[in-house]
């Protein structure tokens, strides 16, 4: 057995964390470019805490998820400031574009030139800016990754930029953040978290380190995604405004850090062990259409479950991957004697019952899968799944996701 881990210098978790901004912000920057979702309102708290402490911040706000673009205008727009550290405050998207542009400010060239896949693939070999994470969904762990998923409309693919010179200096999680969310993000960010458990566990690189986590973070997806949702919900009745009373409850309170929690435990996980088809597929899907990367997730993780279940029984019946699969069953149903095929049963359940849609809401058609299937077949993410799967059963996957 042989493994490494590796991740963000500092984690900083806890409700109410996000006071403690301003003091780790001036401790390495005096200029910060803070980085934001669409939504650029949300950070005001963060730019206060900054200003209280002397800081002078730029913003920049990422609409949708980063593209190559985006990436470039805002590198370029923290070297025309003098920003000398990049702060990501938002969901995956924000975070993504925030240590894209940290490295690309101390890396020369253009960011094709260190693409995977899609761009020249060159090494990163200069340390970013100091960089700080602070999500405000529970779901992608992007706060402790290594990489940041950039879309390339011209090639119709979100491909990564990839280093462990990407591991954020500080991640500061403050599930308090996320009490406002309303349901469908909710939702799809759970989901998201619950995927980037289930894939290291069942990978081919899952270690003992990774393992806990990723046992840790699905218990508390099981116990706290539903009631999570149900606070949301108050949320979309009231307004995030006329609700606090609903999101935050003990109960409600207790359900964000849990989903919070395995959030930042699926982030840990992947970038030490690794994903497998759901994400395979799901990369160069979210360059074909636009749909939540959550949503895409939920609609392809029952099917991957299904396929990769039927394969390793077909053609590597001694994997220890099929043991891990009646594991996970257990934790998801919590029934000591569940089976392997509970798994796709339970998920299929639980996403019907938060009433996510297939893929075919977000315009994917038949017409789409052979170019997906091949597209999948080269992602970077497919290399860890527990066995490689064909172009027919990849075909299969996302119909039966549609």
């Amino acid at each position: 057995m042989r493994f490494e881990f590796s991740t963000a210098g500092r984690i900083v978790f806890g409700a109410g964390t996000l006071q403690e901004a301003g003091e780790i912000v001036e401790g390495m920057s005096e200029r910060p470019l803070v980085v934001t979702g669409g939504t650029a309102g949300r950070a005001e708290p963060l730019l206060s805490l900054l200003a209280g402490r002397g800081l002078t911040s730029t913003t920049y706000a990422v609409v949708g998820e980063p593209d190559v673009e985006m990436v470039r205008h805002g590198a370029a727009l923290a070297r025309d400031e003098g920003c000398d550290c990049v702060v990501g405050f938002g969901g995956g998207a924000a975070l993504d574009a925030a240590k894209a542009i940290a490295i690309l400010m101390t890396n020369p060239g253009d960011v094709l030139d260190y693409l995977e896949i899609v761009g020249r693939g060159r090494a990163l070999t200069e340390a970013p800016v100091p960089m700080m994470a602070v999500p405000t969904t529970a779901g992608t762990g992007t706060e402790v990754t290594r990489n940041s998923v950039i879309a390339s409309p011209e090639h119709r693919v979100k491909v990564s930029l990839r280093s462990p010179l990407m591991l954020p200096r500080v991640a500061l999680v403050d599930p308090e953040l996320t009490y406002t969310l309303p349901p469908a993000l909710t939702a799809t960010t759970g989901l998201d978290a619950l995927t980037q458990l289930i894939e290291p566990f069942v990978c081919t690189r899952a270690n003992p380190f990774t393992d806990g986590l990723c046992k840790e973070g699905i218990t508390r997806v099981v116990r706290s995604l539903r009631r999570a949702v149900e606070s949301g919900q108050a949320v979309a009745a009231h307004g995030a405004a006329r609700a606090p009373e609903a999101t935050r409850t003990p109960e409600t309170a207790a359900a964000r850090e849990d989903m919070a929690v395995a959030s930042l435990f699926g982030g840990l996980a992947l970038a030490n062990a690794g994903l497998g088809a759901v994400h395979g597929i799901a990369g160069p899907l979210g360059g074909m259409v636009r749909a939540p990367h959550g949503a895409v997730c939920a609609a392809l993780l029952p099917g991957v479950a299904a396929a990769n279940l039927y394969a390793l029984r077909r053609r590597a019946p001694r994997s220890e991957a099929l043991g891990r699969y009646a594991k996970l069953a257990q934790l998801l149903t919590g029934n000591p004697g569940a089976a392997g095929d509970e798994v796709s049963k339970w998920l299929r359940r639980l996403v019907a019952d938060l009433e996510i849609p297939g893929l075919g809401a977000y315009g994917v058609g038949p017409e789409h899968i052979p170019e997906l299937v091949e597209k999948a077949a080269a992602a970077s993410s497919m290399k860890a799944n527990p066995v490689e799967l064909t172009r027919d059963e990849l075909a299969s996957i996302v119909e039966s996701a549609l």
